[in-house]
């Protein structure tokens, strides 16, 4: 039932069930989808809807994106299509009259961002309280109950000015990770190597988020991690534990995970949850919450806190068969975790391996460099599951529109500081047959340690250069890393254009060229399981 809350009431009209005394529940949807809240938060948004209508109360919609589920007519028992603004959720509670409260953990950074102006306003805030949100974003007081806890985080500060942003990097030392707080799919988020960088950052980042602060962290190198955590308030349950492929410093969007981790040990694992388990309880979370960590050898360091679900939740309830949603919204409508049958901590992780990865549209983003970075650009993801690693990582690479080149040429064109790291790459492909071409620089490094390589010209030195050869289709792959160097990467943005124009497979992350590898060599074996989810899952 399709409602506006400038409509006068109507109750009883013919088709359109009358309003009822029932209790009722607001669940904020996510609004349209973008870049960095997509269609995963409408799915939570509509398990969140099932289960309180399962339990006997009545489900209320508010959402303004006609291509979701949410907005299906029969989904809720009504649907307010409405800008998601604290002004018109406030008329529809208005309209509505006495309800029990609002979701809006299941809404992304869209609903969570309306917590306070509505709790303000004398709505009651179900599952985690505004202030237990606020307690998340607000960077001087998440600092402060991570040091009561004792749980670690890299070194920073919130700032709101240029000076003091400079203050704390100089204090910390490059690089440093700069982003602002209060915002969706790492929006305008960065890694600055130098002073001039992050003062030009900060005229930016003050625009992008005028009211809120700058965090500033020192940049950990290292492999990150990702859980979420369900919690009535007194337990938590986390069903699983996602490690990224690509290290830190691409956004969690954009980079490939797996389930369950493959490079992590015990002792981190142990230590995560631990961590996981300290916080939900301090804040009072009810319901969802993810965390995501970067590990610096075995210990983990808390990077965010997001008081809401994630994009990994639906795939989490797939692959370890938790109905994610629906667990934290009886925890929300007051059910403890354990009269559900789930214990606290870890859930027993599930032996066949699962691979997220993310799907990108730069053919149709004219202009938007490819290369991957702290700030989101995917716009989907899939999910490749196998009984081994490399094999999902296949299915996961073949499922999200990469032209894997089983055989031919892969182009080398890395910044000097990853030469070193990338030649053992370079000497797998060389193995299995492949062609290997380099620039002059990287082909010199590969040719003075052994392999044999094609010296292809930069786009000034020739016309005969690698951007032709990549329109030639002579190239099946580019690997290009970044570089700092702002001339070298003007046409480090030319070659990677070249590649989406030409739809070539181009890495920018040497972990990501790591894990193809093992992919080509799971095709090579050909060894694939095929079977459902719900299989795996039994298997």
């Amino acid at each position: 039932m399709l409602r506006s809350a400038r409509d006068e009431p109507v109750r009883g009209r013919a088709g359109q069930p009358p309003f009822t005394m029932n209790k009722k529940i607001i669940v904020l949807g996510s609004g349209p989808i973008r870049i960095g809240q997509g269609i995963e938060f409408d799915y939570c948004s509509v398990h969140c809807v099932w289960a309180i209508r399962e339990a006997g109360q009545e489900a209320i919609i508010i959402n303004n994106n006609p291509e979701t589920v949410s907005t299906d007519f029969d989904t809720s028992d009504r649907l307010y299509f409405e800008p998601l603004t604290a002004e018109d959720v406030l008329n529809i509670i208005e309209r509505e009259g006495p309800i029990e409260g609002v979701v809006v953990q299941f809404g992304g950074q869209t609903a969570i961002n309306l917590a306070r102006s509505l709790a303000d306003a004398g709505v009651r805030i179900l599952g985690s309280s505004a202030d237990s949100i606020d307690l998340a974003e607000d960077r001087h007081q998440f600092e402060a109950l991570l040091r009561k806890l004792d749980i670690p985080k890299p070194e920073g500060r919130a700032v709101t000015t240029a000076d003091a942003a400079v203050a704390v990097a100089n204090e910390i030392g490059y690089p440093c990770l700069v982003r602002p707080s209060y915002v969706l799919g790492g929006r305008a988020m960065e890694i600055v190597y130098t002073e001039d960088e992050l003062v030009n950052y900060m005229t930016y980042a003050v625009d992008v988020s005028p009211k809120a602060p700058i965090l500033v962290d020192r940049y950990i190198v290292g492999r990150e991690l990702e859980v979420d955590c369900i919690s009535d308030g007194v337990t938590c349950l986390l069903p699983g534990i996602m490690e990224h492929i690509e290290r830190a410093g691409v956004h969690s969007g954009d980079s490939m995970a797996v389930y369950p981790p493959q490079n992590v040990s015990d002792t981190t694992k142990q230590k995560v949850v631990d961590y996981a388990v300290r916080i939900a309880k301090e804040m009072n979370v009810v319901g969802l919450m993810n965390i995501q960590f970067v590990c610096d050898g075995d210990e983990p360091y808390v990077i965010e806190v997001n008081p809401r679900s994630s994009r990994t939740v639906p795939y989490l309830s797939k692959i370890t068969g938790i109905p994610m949603v629906k667990v934290a919204t009886r925890c929300i409508l007051g059910e403890a975790l354990a009269d559900m049958g789930f214990p606290e901590g870890l859930y027993p992780e599930q032996k066949n391996p699962a691979v997220k990865a993310p799907v990108f549209s730069f053919q149709k983003l004219v202009g938007v460099d490819n290369a991957l970075g702290p700030e989101m650009k995917s716009t989907g993801e899939v999910l490749g599951q196998d009984v081994t690693y490399p094999g999902a990582l296949y299915k996961a690479m073949v499922g999200a529109g990469l032209r894997l080149p089983i055989t031919g040429t892969v182009l080398f064109t890395v910044a000097n500081a990853d030469k070193n790291e990338a030649l053992p790459i370079a000497r797998e492909f060389a193995a299995m047959g492949y062609t290997l071409q380099a620039t002059a620089g990287t082909a010199a490094y590969f040719v003075a340690n052994g392999l044999h390589v094609d010296r292809v010209a930069k786009i000034t030195e020739s016309t005969d250069n690698l951007v032709t050869r990549i329109h030639s289709g002579e190239v099946g792959l580019v690997i290009n890393t970044l570089s700092k160097d702002k001339r070298i990467e003007e046409e480090g943005q030319l070659i990677r254009r070249a590649t989406v124009e030409r739809s070539v497979p181009c890495m920018t992350s040497l972990d990501t060229a790591a894990a193809l590898l093992l992919a080509l060599k799971a095709r090579a074996d050909g060894r694939f399981g095929v079977m459902t989810v719900d299989e795996y899952l039994m298997a």
